[in-house]
C-alpha cells in the first residue's frame, strides 16, 4: 500500500513562517552586546589640517571612522548593522586616527593611496543617504590629498607606522 502524496504547504504559509523566523532572528540578534558601546574617546591631540576647507572634507568623508568624534545615528543601535558600524569604527581608529596625532599613524603616502584608489571613503559608507557629504568630487579628493600632504609636512604625527601596519582599507581589501 502506498500512502497518498503529501501536499506541499501553500507559498503564502511558507512566506509567513519565513517572515516570522526573520523577525525572531532579528530580535535575538539584539541580545548580542557587541556594537553598542558608542564611545568617543577623548581627543588626545588633533591633527592640524592646513585649512578649514580641508578639515571639513576630512570630517565629512573620514571623521566618523578615523577620529574620536564619531556621530552615531539611530541605526547604529540595531544589530546586525551595529556590528558592522562598530567594527568599521574600531578598525578605522586603529589604523588612522586624526584625533590621536600624538600616536603612530600610517604614512601620508599610504593614506593618499587609499583616497586616490577610491577605496576611501568606502562605498558602503557613501551610499547611505545621510552620508551624502562623504562623497568626494574630483576637486574634493584633490583638496583632501593636498591637505594631507601639507599636514604631514607641517605637523607630522608622533611616529609613522612601519610596513606591517596599513590603513584600514588596505587590511579590508586583502592588501
Amino acid at each position: 500500500m502506498t500512502s497518498p502524496p503529501r501536499r506541499r504547504p501553500p507559498l503564502r504559509t511558507l512566506l509567513k513562517w519565513g517572515a516570522l523566523g526573520a523577525v525572531v532572528l532579528l530580535a535575538l540578534a539584539q541580545l548580542v552586546p557587541y556594537g553598542r558601546s558608542h564611545t568617543n574617546p577623548p581627543v588626545t591631540q588633533a591633527a592640524k589640517f592646513p585649512s578649514a576647507a580641508v578639515a571639513k572634507v576630512a570630517a565629512d568623508s573620514c571623521g566618523d571612522c578615523h577620529s574620536n568624534l564619531t556621530k552615531w545615528p539611530w541605526y547604529t543601535n540595531v544589530a546586525p548593522v551595529s556590528w558592522l558600524v562598530q567594527s568599521d569604527v574600531d578598525g578605522g581608529r586603529e589604523h588612522w586616527n586624526f584625533s590621536e596625532w600624538n600616536k603612530a599613524q600610517p604614512s601620508a603616502d599610504a593614506v593618499v593611496r587609499q583616497i586616490q584608489s577610491g577605496e576611501m571613503p568606502p562605498l558602503k559608507y557613501t551610499i547611505m543617504p545621510n552620508h551624502a557629504s562623504a562623497r568626494l568630487s574630483s576637486a574634493d579628493k584633490q583638496l583632501l590629498i593636498d591637505g594631507i600632504r601639507q599636514m604631514y609636512a607641517a605637523d607630522p604625527p608622533a611616529a609613522i607606522k612601519q610596513n606591517g601596519s596599513k590603513p584600514y582599507a588596505m587590511v579590508g581589501a586583502g592588501g
